[in-house]
């Protein structure tokens, strides 16, 4: 995400070479610390809804959960009724359930590496901001220090952007093979609905006759 590339750009950044390249260090270095302290304030408030979506999620999976349990009860007080027909539809429901529960895993699970990644933004932020704090006056003095001596700038201080460049590549060309393989699937999707239909009814039956079969109620 975009502030996370901000946030990464402000980490990486080397004072000491931004104060030697600056007209008016002093104001470049107060700049970037307002900068920090507006991105950390940023990142504070996605941290904070990460973890109510996170929260939201796994609240919304336990419900789903309870729901799968309370129609595989109805399903057994249907076969107990020897109602064949009221217990499918209970276990087709409770299918259901399952899958929606499976699928609220996958997301949490999301949810919570986009958290990490976002606590960790904010750690790092949080590291160079009280290290811009603290070196402020001592990294004005150096500078102004190394002008008078007529210092070099270190020339090993070039961003590295071929390493990002490729990067950028790469991703493009794995969402390029993603989307292709997502177009593939649905060339197969009428098929696959099928099976599944019948995969599913082969399921239903399974299921109720092991209840039946708890209940000593087969044939």
């Amino acid at each position: 995400m975009a502030l996370l590339d901000r946030v990464a750009t402000l980490v990486r950044a080397n004072l000491n070479d931004l104060l030697d390249k600056a007209e008016h260090p002093e104001k470049m270095l107060k700049q970037v610390i307002l900068d920090m302290e507006n991105q950390f304030m940023q990142v504070k408030t996605q941290v904070a809804i990460a973890l109510a979506d996170l929260h939201l999620l796994e609240r919304k999976k336990t419900e789903i959960a309870e729901s799968h349990a309370d129609w595989m009860r109805k399903a057994e007080l249907a076969v107990d009724r020897k109602d064949d027909e009221l217990a499918r539809a209970a276990l087709t429901r409770a299918m259901s359930c399952n899958q929606l529960v499976e699928n609220y895993d996958q997301q949490i699970t999301a949810q919570q590496t986009q958290v990490e990644s976002l606590k960790s933004a904010l750690k790092r932020l949080e590291v160079k901001l009280a290290e811009a704090r603290a070196k402020a006056d001592l990294l004005i003095v150096q500078h102004r220090r190394s002008r008078a001596v007529g210092r070099v700038a270190d020339v090993h201080q070039t961003p590295n952007t071929e390493g990002q460049t490729f990067e950028r590549m790469r991703s493009k060309v794995v969402r390029e093979e993603a989307m292709g393989r997502a177009k593939g699937e649905l060339l197969g999707d009428d098929l696959d609905l099928r099976l599944r239909a019948l995969e599913h009814d082969q399921k239903i039956d399974a299921m109720l006759q092991e209840i039946k079969a708890r209940k000593g109620l087969t044939a």
